[in-house]
């Protein structure tokens, strides 16, 4: 949601290569689509490894259209400069669920016309009525997953089952664990191994988390969403509460990093794709999104970029062995538990409020 996910920082200064077009054409946008704004260059906004050179230059080979990715490493971040002025140059943002709720409650979305969508009836069908944006009114999911631990299973002979487990074993985890820098996941996580909601509007059970993560802040050594990734490689941490597509990448570098979905529930995400009312290429964003649903494109970027795509067709062309991966397609069994974050409107203060006595 999401605060999420890190790979490529260099696609930030990234402009693709203006290829021969071939194949797909941006014609393909739907033949019902009556926008007139429309531009030789696609601008994103997106998560930092939700995209690579090979995807953009995929695009502009088809559409003609350069594209340059701008990213961020957290919601908050995105909408701030969003609502500053700073996003006008933006076709495509990628929102988690809960923060299209918000831009939707915002006025910042436009509402997509699935008309001119090509393949929405390739996606799972969890992912074709979201309850974060009924029917997919203003987005399109690109990735999901879930929020968990990553332990080194080689210096950590008992492996964490649940959120409980940062406690009980805080001496041995001393400075050698991080929290993400999220306010709604790390008070959720706490929230949910009291046996409440992540998505509490209890003024008490918020309380009561913070005196747990008070109890447990000592022993961490960062609330981080990044950097953690090379001190994990490195040897410099035993533990990290991460999201599933950073574990799957990092396990991939050393297997001895396994990932767990912690038993009493966690967050489940989908991050997806959204076109702000300031759009100054509604034509290209509807072409980006259309390149994004072929199910063929939907399996490689899976395997090019360690995601969980919410394409079904797409995922029926993965090889079985990233089917069965169960870090990247948790079982029905393991998601039970889990909760999505919702807005809480303006409760979100007392989380706030709570985060930063946390921090202080």
């Amino acid at each position: 949601m999401t605060n999420r996910r890190q790979f490529l920082r260099k696609i930030a200064a990234l402009s693709s290569l203006s290829l021969s077009s071939c194949g797909w054409r941006l014609a393909n946008v739907g033949d019902n689509y009556t926008g007139s704004n429309q531009s030789d260059e696609l601008h994103l906004y997106t998560w930092t490894q939700y995209t690579d050179q090979e995807l953009l230059s995929t695009f502009t080979a088809q559409t003609g259209m350069k594209v340059v990715a701008d990213v961020y490493d957290s919601n908050d971040v995105m909408l701030a400069k969003l609502q500053a002025g700073g996003g006008g140059s933006y076709s495509i943002i990628y929102p988690s669920d809960y923060m299209v709720q918000k831009m939707v409650d915002k006025n910042l979305l436009t509402p997509i016309n699935h008309q001119s969508l090509i393949g929405l009836e390739n996606l799972f069908p969890r992912f074709q009525n979201p309850s974060y944006d009924p029917y997919n009114r203003y987005s399109i999911p690109f990735n999901w997953g879930t929020t968990g631990l990553l332990y080194n299973s080689e210096k950590l002979s008992t492996a964490p089952e649940d959120w409980e487990y940062l406690w009980q074993n805080k001496d041995k985890l001393q400075k050698k664990m991080t929290l993400l820098n999220d306010v709604r996941e790390v008070m959720g996580a706490a929230l949910r191994m009291l046996g409440y909601s992540y998505n509490s509007q209890n003024e008490k059970e918020i309380k009561q988390a913070y005196e747990k993560l008070k109890e447990l802040k000592p022993a961490i050594a960062a609330f981080d969403t990044d950097a953690w990734q090379n001190q994990i490689l490195a040897g410099d941490l035993l533990l990290a509460m991460c999201y599933s597509a950073d574990a799957v990448k990092i396990s991939k570098e050393n297997p001895n990093l396994k990932f767990v979905i912690p038993r009493s529930g966690s967050s489940l995400w989908t991050d997806t794709i959204v076109i702000p009312k300031i759009s100054p290429n509604v034509a290209g964003a509807y072409a980006w999104i259309n390149l994004i649903l072929r199910p063929e494109v939907a399996a490689q970027i899976s395997q090019r970029l360690n995601i969980s795509t919410p394409n079904h067709a797409g995922f029926e062309q993965l090889p079985k062995q990233l089917q069965e991966n169960t870090n990247l397609f948790p079982p029905e069994s393991l998601l039970e538990n889990c909760e999505r974050l919702t807005p809480v409107g303006n409760f979100e203060e007392v989380y706030d409020r709570y985060w930063t006595q946390l921090l202080a």
